[in-house]
């Protein structure tokens, strides 16, 4: 009976918001992190088997998987180990992994606080906080030169959360602006330490010198007229700066992470805790080989700066207790985080008036559905309802190092996946696991 409770009411919402799928604070002290034990029962014994086969197929040393519904508890899914080399521990709900994108929902969520209390405006020009960024200006030759013209209208905070400011990414822009960025170290992540040599060299001192460099190169649109993965929200890690008068990891680990009890959320991977971090893996062909070794991770090191979209090393079950923020509407454990009306907002569609949204190379963490897409403050948003699967209001994002994750409130339900290798889209983990559940969720209609 206990497991009918489990996926009885709400198991429907868990499978169905599975389908999503195919969508550092300040360096803590470390913490007595509790060590719940792994649930034993078989739950859901098709997942497990996949994350088995995973395993054994040599597609990757380890998995988890985080899924819950409702304030019931979670059920993690675990498969393999943290690394490929022998000895290495297992992979479990307290495994730390490179989230990269992922941290973009985090930093959306310090913003909409902010909003909440009339220290940002959501369609405030970011000049206001920033300066530098008062006179943008805009390429007329993306292609084959820098040349710009005067930005039709300024880039506002709702920009920077929904991609629509018009600005660049390294790891999709092309051409002379992509010289520019790399030239200026707009290079806001990290990989591993040989290119953390090279990237540090040029890259900003500080957020503030970051956000002032950013301003000075040209857009790719005019602000609020196209939808374009942008480092916007690295910059908003800047203006939750400004307003707050907070430094923005600080920011964020005493307004998020602290009353949420995220005690393995990290810009920077305490020495202490260096056991529990997978390797991160890359591969060539079908060859994984690891890019960056625990043991001598790049995320041992203070970032630069923290990186608002792609900085956070975080366990599946820290991931899972946001989600489970969000799922409930800004609460959780009888602590608020945000009103309810602040995260309706944060995860309804806001984008400009005329820009759409489809997706985005799944290797770089984005994703795509069958159903229209919207995007909210740092994810993608389910416009529609999928018949049989997600709600209208499902939201989510990943991470380049296949990392996934979905919460859909209307169903009550949400899904953390960890994984750690590039790329993302490697293996369709965001159709085979959603099958998975879904093949779970039958066991309880019979």
């Amino acid at each position: 009976m206990k497991k009918r409770h489990w996926l009885g009411a709400g198991g429907t919402a868990l499978l169905a918001a599975a389908t999503l799928a195919g969508q550092v604070a300040t360096p803590h002290t470390p913490v007595p992190v509790p060590r719940m034990p792994v649930p034993t029962a078989a739950i859901l014994p098709a997942t497990q088997t996949l994350f088995d086969g995973y395993v054994t197929g040599g597609k990757m040393p380890g998995i988890v998987g985080a899924f819950g519904v409702g304030d019931g508890p979670t059920q993690f899914v675990t498969a393999g180990h943290i690394a490929t080399t022998p000895g290495a521990p297992d992979a479990g709900p307290d495994t730390l992994w490179r989230v990269y994108s992922m941290t973009k929902p985090v930093t959306a969520t310090a913003a909409m606080i902010l909003i909440e209390e009339g220290k940002i405006g959501l369609d405030d020009p970011v000049a206001k906080y920033i300066p530098a960024f008062a006179h943008m200006r805009m390429l007329t030759s993306p292609d084959s030169s820098l040349d710009s013209r005067p930005a039709a209208r300024p880039i506002t905070i709702r920009n920077l959360l929904t991609h629509t400011a018009g600005l660049g990414y390294n790891i999709v822009t092309k051409g002379p602006l992509l010289k520019e960025y790399e030239r200026l170290g707009i290079l806001p992540e990290s990989v591993n330490v040989a290119a953390e040599v090279k990237m540090r060299a040029v890259r900003p001192k500080t957020l503030a010198e970051f956000a002032d460099r950013v301003a000075t190169l040209p857009l790719i649109a005019d602000p609020g007229t196209k939808w374009s993965y942008s480092i916007g929200l690295d910059v908003m890690g800047r203006v939750i700066e400004v307003a707050s008068g907070l430094p923005f990891d600080t920011f964020v680990d005493t307004r998020i992470f602290a009353p949420l009890k995220m005690r393995s959320s990290f810009w920077q991977v305490p020495a202490g805790e260096a056991g529990r971090l997978a390797t991160n893996y890359t591969f060539i062909g079908q060859t994984m080989a690891p890019v960056d070794p625990a043991a001598t991770s790049v995320f041992l090191q203070k970032p630069s700066f923290p990186y608002g979209g792609a900085g956070l090393v975080m366990s599946a079950r820290d991931y899972d207790r946001f989600l489970h923020m969000l799922q409930n509407a800004g609460t959780l454990d009888g602590v608020r985080i945000a009103r309810p009306e602040t995260i309706h907002l944060m995860m309804s569609n806001l984008l400009p008036a005329g820009v759409t949204f489809t997706q985005v190379a799944p290797g770089t963490g984005g994703t795509n559905a069958p159903v229209p897409l919207g995007f909210g403050a740092g994810g993608s948003v389910y416009l529609a309802d999928k018949p049989g699967g997600p709600s209208k209001g499902t939201y989510g994002w990943g991470g380049a190092a296949g990392t996934i994750a979905w919460v859909d409130p209307v169903k009550q339900v949400r899904g953390t996946v960890m994984v750690n290798y590039f790329p993302a889209d490697q293996w369709p983990t965001r159709t085979d696991i959603p099958a998975a559940l879904f093949k779970d969720y039958g066991r309880f209609r019979r």
